[in-house]
This record gives C-alpha cells, structure tokens and sequence, in this order.
C-alpha cells in the first residue's frame, strides 16, 4: 500500500514538473534535457522505493519534501519573488562581524564563508555535500529571513548550452539574474595556469559591469582573491575579506558551454562514473589534461568578477541557481543506485590533497558560521534526511 502510494506519488511529480506554458513566439529556444530529465524521473522513482521498502515512509518522503525547480518553469511572478528575496538579503545588516570586516551586508555573509573555507571545500571529499548545505543554509535565510514562499531554483546548464546570453536568466529583463557584461577588451581567462599550454577559455563578448536587470546596481563588496580579469579592483586585505566595493562583472561564455554543458555531458557524467571519487572528480574537472567539467564550466558560464573567481564566486547570485543543478546532478547520480551511493564518499580534507591530508569521514563537520547550525556530512548525505527535506523536479 505504501508503495503504491509513493510511486503514485512519485509520477504524480513528475508529470506536474512539466514546464510551464511558454509565451507566444518565443525568441530563445531551450535546447534538449530528455536525457538528465529521464535520468531524473528513473532516479525519483527508485527514490520512493527505497523509501517505502526501507519501512514507513516517514515525515520527510517525496510526497511532502519541498520541490525545487528549474528557473524556466518559473512563472514572471515567482522569478520575481525569488529576485526580491535575494535583494532583500543583500539589504539585511551582516552578522559575521570582524571575522570578515568588509562584509557590510546579509548576502556577504554567504560570500565570506565561502572564501574562508575555500581550499578545504573544492578538490576534497567534502566538496559535494558542504555545498549541498551552504545553498540550503541559503534557501533558509531567504525564506526564513526575507519572507521567500518557494525553494531555491536550479539552472539546468544543458537547456541554455548552445546560446546562453540568449536565454531568459541572462536577457536583462526584470525576471532575469541581469545579463552580460560591458564589453571591455580583456585576455582569456585562465582555469589552470601549471598546464602546458595553460587551460584558458577565450574572452566572450562582456568582461566589464552588467548594464541591466535587477542586479545591475548592486554592490560587490568582498574578494577577488583569485580574480580572471586583470582589471578587478584588488582586495585592500590579503585573505579578501576586507571592504572592495564595485559593480558585478561577466563574460558570458559560450565557448564553456558548448564544451561542457550541454546535455550530454551531464549524461555522461551520471552514466560513466559508477563510484563517487571518478564522479566528483570528473564534475570538477581534470585541468591537467585540458578538461573543464561541468562544476567549472557552469562558473565560467558567467565568469567575470567576482563569478570567475574561485573563492569569491558566491558574490555573483548566480552561484546558487548554478549549485542547485551541481546538487540536482548529483541527486541524480545517487537515486541511481541508493544503497551504495547514498552515503558514498571518497577524497581528502584538503584542495587536491595538497599538503596531504586525512580522508574525509562522514563523521566530519561542516560548520557554517553564522549561516547555519553545524552538521556532519552524513546529516546531509540525503536531501530527504537530517535536516533537509527536498526534491528536484
């Protein structure tokens, strides 16, 4: 009975996931997600079963857990509602204190976490469930402290792959996230300099301030510390931390979507790294050998100052629809096979085991500071156990 509940459940999300009615005409037209998208629904149903047959489906199941969306199947008004949330927390007085002097604001609280703990959260085997929790710890600030109804959205990179200054997130409008850059001319950016040749991706059509869209005013205030663009205003203290005020720069990258982000390569990523050490690592990119990843690439999509910078990137609000989809990817993956990826983890405490370091546990804690209470990683291994309770649709 339960089951039957549960998978009735499950197709009853799926088929309401649907994208919602496009306008008339439409100038852009998203290119095909049918493979992560059947991925998705196989790994949603395999979820409900593990639900049901692991005892009673408990308070948290696919039926009550919040559903987080794919920006393009939000309507005007619920683009705007999660726009005003993320200004309102860009209002909201910091709270990290002298921890971070030159954060000035709620949003920057994000940023400054991210920046401090960057070299023990990216390369490591925290790397996929500490960002897990820190885009959640971001979704329960906008609901809780700004008054946001609905979830935090995802950004599926492949619907936009052939033609991303096109898309809607980026056309500038007041539903969007603000389009590109200025042009200003500016050399490529540099992914991974100890690589002969050195990794680069060629410079886009933007690099210098948006001119449009709800964010186009809005301040920067920490970092770079690791900045693409030769011309970004330096940090007045070393660790970034200090106060740098100046607008958001980008350069949308067509030339790291076309190479990673389409469709395709997300299917390949899911279906071709059966354990999780070749599957976070081959997310991250093997710069070595000349390969982005989807993790990089999706940052680079926008790139700029402070989106291309590898500790200050949250300051860009893009970072959050961006690892929405890095979470909904692996999501994916795990729903695959539960029972042995679900608690998987592989890697080391720090950024390329460098210096070397211990593995990581599921024991270990990922503690956010002021954002959110500690955890451990294996609180938040599941997305509908512990403290978290959602589902991608």
């Amino acid at each position: 009975m339960h089951l039957l509940w549960l998978l009735s459940a499950a197709a009853a999300t799926i088929v309401s996931a649907g994208p919602v009615k496009p306008a008339p005409a439409p100038a852009w037209t998203p290119d095909s997600t049918a493979g992560t998208d059947k991925l998705a629904a196989v790994g949603l149903l395999k979820l409900a079963a593990s639900q049901y047959s692991s005892g009673a489906p408990g308070t948290c199941n696919i039926r009550t857990a919040a559903q987080r969306r794919e920006w393009n199947t939000l309507s005007p008004k619920e683009k705007k509602a999660y726009i005003s949330a993320v200004q309102c927390l860009q209002s909201k007085p910091s709270q990290i204190g002298s921890a971070a002097p030159g954060a000035k604001n709620r949003y920057d609280d994000f940023v400054a976490i991210h920046i401090q703990q960057t070299l023990s959260i990216h390369g490591t085997g925290n790397f996929l469930s500490w960002h897990r929790y820190f885009t959640w710890a971001y979704e329960q600030a906008l609901r809780n402290e700004c008054g946001y109804t609905g979830y935090q959205p995802y950004l599926n990179w492949g619907k936009l792959a052939s033609n991303p200054r096109a898309a809607p997130v980026f056309d500038g409008s007041d539903t969007s996230m603000s389009g590109d850059g200025a042009y200003r001319e500016h050399p490529p950016a540099v992914i991974f300099a100890a690589a002969t040749p050195p990794l680069t991706l060629p410079p886009g059509n933007g690099g210098d301030c948006i001119t449009n869209g709800p964010f186009k005013d809005y301040q920067v205030n920490l970092g770079p510390l690791s900045p693409v663009l030769p011309y970004a205003p330096a940090n007045p203290s070393p660790d970034g931390l200090g106060y740098n005020p100046r607008c958001i720069r980008r350069d949308i990258s067509s030339a790291a979507s076309t190479s990673n982000l389409y469709d395709q390569n997300s299917t390949t990523l899911i279906n071709n790294n059966q354990d999780i050490l070749s599957f976070q690592n081959t997310m991250q990119g093997d710069f070595p050998n000349g390969f982005i990843g989807v993790h990089t690439a999706g940052h680079f999509l926008v790139g700029g100052d402070p989106g291309g910078d590898l500790f200050a990137s949250p300051g860009d609000p893009y970072f959050f629809l961006h690892h929405g989809q890095i979470d909904r990817t692996w999501w994916i993956w795990q729903n695959q096979d539960l029972a042995t990826r679900e608690k998987a983890l592989a890697g080391t405490l720090t950024l390329f085991n460098n210096p070397p370091s211990r593995d990581t546990a599921l024991t270990d804690a990922i503690d956010l500071g002021v954002l959110a209470k500690t955890v451990t990683i294996g609180d938040v291994m599941s997305t509908t156990k512990g403290p978290l309770c959602y589902i991608y649709v």
